[in-house]
């Protein structure tokens, strides 16, 4: 009898594991490639200047709403005030969906977001690549 619930809590335990999603390292050289999506609307690196969005250099780790010269909507900036930082994850979230968060903000309305969460987890690690 204990081996069978030995087995069972294992069973369930592995099929725990594949439901929850891993975070991934990702691989800067294809999220550069992958950027281009992001790069419609924002730049990165040292000469980066404001277009639809706000530049992204050094936004992992960042409070929100916070790239001055950038006229934020309400939403963003309230998150920013409320201390929001972009993590890893809440990077991950954002361009994953980002009506999830602001469903009115002019990202959300332009973006639908990229499903492939190995396509985020390359973007998320080239951006990391001008975070440091």
């Amino acid at each position: 009898m204990k081996k069978l619930v030995l087995l069972g809590v294992a069973g369930a335990s592995a099929l725990l594991s594949l439901t929850i999603p891993a975070a991934a390292a990702g691989d800067a050289e294809a999220g550069k490639a992958a950027f281009a999506k992001c790069a419609i609307c924002h730049q990165i690196g040292p000469d980066a200047k404001v277009l639809v969005g706000p530049p992204l250099t050094g936004v992992v780790g960042r409070k929100a709403a916070s790239v001055e010269g950038f006229a934020y909507s309400p939403g963003m900036k309230k998150l920013g005030d409320d201390g929001y930082v972009w993590t890893e994850e809440n990077i991950d979230a954002w361009i994953a969906n980002p009506k999830a968060l602001l469903p009115a903000s002019t990202m959300a309305l332009a973006f639908p977001g990229i499903p492939d969460a190995d396509e985020r987890a390359n973007i998320i690690a080239y951006l990391k690549t001008f975070s440091q």
